[in-house]
């Protein structure tokens, strides 16, 4: 089992900043990667960014070059750091821990959090 533990959520307004933070405890023996997604309402859940344990990176069109994806290994903790937020970046953010294959994809265990809530007001 892992537990996953989301934070740094809140309310600010279009072109600002905020950075989430993610810690990860349990069973994490297998996990190679963690990942951001976010669930908006009306709208599926999209991966938003990946980090490998390795360092690559990955992130959805729509946050290049506005989100960040870090992490701690040591720590099991994963960042997203997020600037020039628009309201369309509104939704509840959930952390994922998973693998990465050779390829590249990522594959979210069943783990979740709670989910931190993102509002951009314009």
């Amino acid at each position: 089992q892992v537990q996953l533990v989301e934070s740094g959520g809140g309310l600010v307004q279009a072109g600002g900043s905020l950075r989430l933070s993610c810690a990860a405890s349990g069973n994490t023996f297998r996990v190679n990667a963690m990942g951001w997604y976010r669930h908006a309402p009306g709208k599926q859940r999209d991966l938003v960014a990946v980090i490998s344990s390795g360092g690559n990176t990955h992130y959805a069109d729509s946050v290049k070059g506005r989100f960040t994806i870090s992490s701690d290994n040591a720590k099991n903790t994963v960042y997203l750091q997020m600037n020039s937020l628009k309201p369309e970046d509104t939704a509840v953010y959930y952390c994922s821990a998973g693998h990465v294959d050779y390829a590249g994809t990522y594959y979210p265990y069943d783990y979740w959090g709670q989910g931190t809530q993102v509002t951009i007001s314009s």
